[in-house]
């Protein structure tokens, strides 16, 4: 016998989270019966279906993207903005993306029908570290970059202490190229970041997850993680080790 949300996770509905969700707002039968409480136990012989389609099993896959600018990270958007399952039209299984990035942020996203995997990657306990390369207009300096390494108050709390490389900077054009790597998951914390010292982001795009690089993929373009790629992610979210990235 399995949670409810764990087997709607598992057959690729949605992450753990959205599956309470849909249980509590009445999205979920078994046995033909509307369930909204949490804690239910199904098994291999009941009957589960979401939105009146019944749950098969289906193949756990795992893409990495790089994910293009002026797209959304969610499943469908209302005011009709594309969305990063355009750059799947081949892909059968219902994918999902795992966390955010913005609508003008580009870079690596890993997407996934896989559940717990999500909810394990995602869960803020874990931090694995995301690198970014960043583009300001605005000069970073030397001891901004100091502040960011020990960490600052952003909205009353401050950052987990970031690994910082200025990459270039030009104070007669006043601008800034730096990579950022950090450890938690913050919305739009890179953005508050430069905010804070008063610098306009012009370019975000992330380079690196846990020890993932884009390598030679364009905007759009994606790729299956390899089944040891998936292995090592889950152990460095379990050890919170940080692993060397290395090019793929």
């Amino acid at each position: 016998m399995e949670r409810l949300q764990k087997v709607i996770a598992k057959a690729g509905i949605a992450s753990r989270r959205k599956a309470e969700e849909l249980i509590r707002t009445g999205h979920v039968k078994v046995n033909g019966e509307t369930v909204t409480e949490m804690g239910v136990q199904v098994g291999p012989h009941d009957t589960v279906s979401v939105d009146g389609k019944e749950l098969r099993s289906e193949e756990k896959v795992y893409f990495l993207l790089n994910k293009p600018k002026k797209t959304i990270c969610s499943l469908k958007d209302e005011k009709d903005r594309q969305t990063v399952l355009s750059c799947f039209p081949d892909v059968s299984e219902r994918i999902f993306p795992i966390g955010r990035l913005d609508y003008e942020t580009t870079g690596i996203l890993i997407l996934t029908n896989d559940g717990s995997f999500a909810n394990q990657m995602m869960h803020p306990k874990y931090h694995l570290p995301k690198t970014y390369e960043v583009a300001v207009d605005g000069v970073i300096t030397d001891n901004m970059a100091k502040m960011l390494s020990r960490g600052i108050m952003l909205e009353g709390k401050k950052t987990l202490p970031a690994d910082v490389e200025i990459l270039q900077r030009s104070e007669k054009r006043n601008k800034t190229v730096l990579h950022i790597t950090i450890y938690e998951g913050r919305n739009r914390e890179i953005r508050k970041m430069m905010e804070y010292f008063n610098c306009d982001v012009t370019r975000l795009c992330r380079i690196g997850y846990g020890f993932l690089t884009l390598g030679s993929l364009r905007q759009g373009q994606y790729r299956r993680l390899r089944p040891y790629e998936v292995r090592r992610l889950i152990a460095m979210s379990e050890n919170q080790n940080e692993m060397p990235r290395e090019e793929i």
